[in-house]
């Protein structure tokens, strides 16, 4: 029987840990030829990544979330039914195995994020290109019930190519706030929530934090404490340290730091970013220089350091996670259709060559999926 999601916080306790499973959503469009969703294994003793077969055929099921206690995966995606976006829900099984259980519309056009509530009761998409930011109401099996509210901000940025006008990138719970950083509006939008009704508590427009005009905001991630958060520009190419007001949902900017070495002039934009576990380090992933940034992080202040730039093992890295144990980099390659592992320091942050590969078509999201018994 298939433990809940919180069995992921004891992988690391264990020993000698067997091979992890991992669920890895795809880009259909892409030359890959992807089929859908796809699983595999990672062994935190070796660094090996097992084969990736399809674990679910779906169209575009970029990105992948877990529901906290229920055997459920959500995916956003496309469908006969939903052509302009949906979410999807596949039950977990043994193996692990997905069964796809039912779909519903994303209510925007092109979802490329999403987020489970940690109460489980709200499933919350950003859609890139109207800039819909949905939730819709999950019942107590984890399926979704209906529609809590879909908002879309109107505005534009500086950049005439990628900010003609609102492009939501993200959704991240945080407290009783929901935060969707808008790459096409330079804000990070937020949301105050009900989460027994996915409804919007704060009046009809969100609270925004605004972000440097051209910067492109893209994804954030919260330190352990959640004192700050850590932004993502896509089109700047630098992380903004922030210090995050749990009462008001908003940011405070304290700085920001270039993710491309000095002087590196290629065409190049950022993906992902995380915190390491452990909350001292900050990695965050460069398409075209095809690197990962790595930063120190000062606990008490929450600035950021340069510590490294390190090769990610393959073209475009589109998306990575940090293992249970925080002892590796799992990198998703989307040009060159690759997975790769990467040894991590927990005492230094730093990144060691790629360990192993192995071959997955056009990956755009990685996930460690509940141990099974």
């Amino acid at each position: 029987m298939m433990k809940p999601c919180l069995a992921l916080l004891a992988v690391s306790a264990l020993a000698t840990a067997a091979p992890l499973p991992i669920a890895i959503g795809t880009n259909s469009g892409g030359s890959g030829k992807s089929e859908g969703i796809y699983l595999s294994t990672f062994d935190p003793e070796t660094g090996a990544l097992g084969e990736a077969k399809v674990g679910a055929k779906y169209s575009n099921p970029g990105f992948l979330a877990l529901h906290p206690t229920k055997p459920l995966l959500y995916s956003v995606g496309k469908s006969e039914k939903f052509p302009q976006g949906s979410l999807a829900v596949f039950k977990l099984g043994a193996g692990p195995s997905l069964e796809f259980v039912t779909e519903a519309s994303s209510e925007g056009n092109n979802p490329c994020h999403l987020a489970v509530d940690p109460s489980g009761q709200v499933l919350a998409t950003a859609n890139y290109s109207d800039g819909t930011t949905t939730a819709l109401k999950l019942g107590a099996d984890g399926l979704p019930q209906g529609l809590g509210f879909a908002h879309k901000v109107a505005g534009k940025g500086p950049n005439k190519s990628r900010q003609e006008g609102p492009h939501a990138h993200g959704v991240y719970f945080r407290g009783k706030h929901l935060l969707v950083p808008d790459l096409g509006l330079d804000k990070v939008l937020t949301y105050t929530f009900d989460a027994a009704t996915a409804k919007p508590t704060g009046g009809d427009e969100p609270a925004f934090s605004p972000s440097a005009p051209g910067a492109g905001p893209r994804h954030l991630s919260f330190s352990p404490d959640g004192k700050h958060a850590y932004i993502v520009n896509e089109l700047a190419n630098t992380v903004t340290a922030c210090r995050f007001d749990d009462a008001k949902g908003s940011l405070e900017p304290i700085g920001d730091v270039p993710t491309l070495p000095e002087g590196w002039s290629g065409q190049s934009t950022t993906a992902e970013v995380q915190v390491h576990p452990n909350g001292k380090f900050v990695y965050a992933s460069n398409r075209g220089h095809d690197s990962i940034a790595v930063f120190s992080r000062d606990a008490a202040t929450g600035k950021l350091t340069s510590v490294q730039i390190a090769p990610c093992g393959g073209k475009v890295p589109r998306h990575f996670t940090i293992s249970p144990d925080g002892k590796w980099l799992l990198c998703a390659h989307q040009d060159s259709n690759t997975l790769a592992s990467l040894p991590l320091d927990p005492a230094t942050g730093k990144l060691g060559e790629p360990k192993a590969t192995t071959s997955c078509p056009n990956p755009i999201c990685i996930l460690f999926l509940p141990v099974a018994n």
